[in-house]
């Protein structure tokens, strides 16, 4: 690993960068991105994958090409997800490393070279944790959510401390070449390839333009996917609940006779029935859902959805 002050300078890298609603940042993107590659890279690419935005992202993007060689523009036939947009790009890259970065600039360009300088040759990926994220309390708390969750489809030390900030080795995608479905996780479909894994300290900014579309919803929902699209652990939960249930039930069993045997008592009635049919029934119910996840991504796979459907790429 080497100092994160002295310069590097690599012979190709890829540059791979969502985009949402990005016509009013594209600009200061693209010209801080190349920048940077200017400095560190003899050869680079950046792919900018415009996820069907609704706002003027493909048209701007469409009139940089021309003026920007190094950009490769591609246009999604329509709204896949972040993660998705991130495979397009990625089967995309042609040089040796690839990073990954958000649109929104809260993650600096500028902050690459230090991702580069921890790159040793016993790492495959290098994750940029934000110093202090610039998000607010009710964006931070879904997050670190998310991280859990993460953290248990991973099974990886750095797992809770993921980014969209990464730099990791291009080949590393051919372990998830084939790989189909709509539920994509980039962070996960890496660990089917290596686990040589770290995470360093980076500036994390403020965004420089618009509004987050990563709210309350869209988190809960990436955590479910995650947790029943690349982890078995909810069904080992159900397991686990089916054995409490059980021991639960004994418990209730031995309660009842032993009023009966040792003080001739008869057993509690209707509260007591109506309390059992109701955690037992919550508990059937729950299994039921969570085993109804799996299914209907069993189903979505069956069908062979594919991940994405590219419409256009320039040059």
């Amino acid at each position: 690993m080497k100092a994160p002050d002295e310069k590097i300078v690599i012979d190709g890298m890829s540059v791979v960068v969502p985009l949402y609603k990005s016509a009013d940042i594209l600009p200061l993107l693209i010209t801080r991105t190349e920048a940077v590659l200017g400095a560190i890279a003899r050869n680079y690419e950046l792919i900018l994958v415009n996820d069907c935005s609704p706002d003027d992202t493909w048209n701007r993007l469409k009139d940089a090409v021309p003026a920007h060689p190094h950009i490769v523009a591609v246009n999604m036939n329509r709204n896949y997800g972040q993660h998705n947009a991130l495979l397009a790009g990625i089967r995309i890259a042609k040089y040796p490393l690839c990073v990954t970065i958000d649109d929104d600039l809260q993650n600096p360009p500028e902050e690459i070279p230090k991702l580069l300088a921890a790159l040793g040759p016993d790492l495959d990926v290098v994750y940029g944790a934000p110093l202090n994220e610039e998000r607010s309390v009710s964006r931070k708390l879904p997050s670190r959510l998310t991280k859990l969750v993460l953290s248990r489809s991973m099974n990886v030390k750095v797992a809770e401390q993921v980014s969209a900030f990464r730099l990791f080795r291009t080949p590393l995608r051919e372990a998830f070449a084939t790989y189909r479905g709509p539920f994509v996780n980039i962070d996960v479909l890496l660990t089917w390839a290596t686990n040589r894994f770290e995470a360093i300290k980076v500036q994390h900014s403020r965004r420089a333009a618009g509004r987050s579309t990563y709210t309350l919803g869209p988190l809960v929902t990436l955590a479910m996917n995650l947790v029943t699209g690349f982890s078995v652990l909810p069904l080992q939960m159900i397991s686990l609940m089916g054995i409490g249930m059980g021991l639960l039930g004994f418990a209730v069993l031995a309660y009842v006779l032993g009023l009966y045997f040792f003080y001739g008592a008869p057993p509690p009635g209707f509260t007591l029935l109506a309390s059992i049919i109701a955690i037992f029934s919550g508990a059937q119910l729950l299994s039921l859902g969570i085993i109804g996840e799996y299914l209907w991504r069993m189903y979505y796979r069956v069908m062979d959805r594919p991940s994405y459907m590219i419409r256009e790429t320039l040059p």
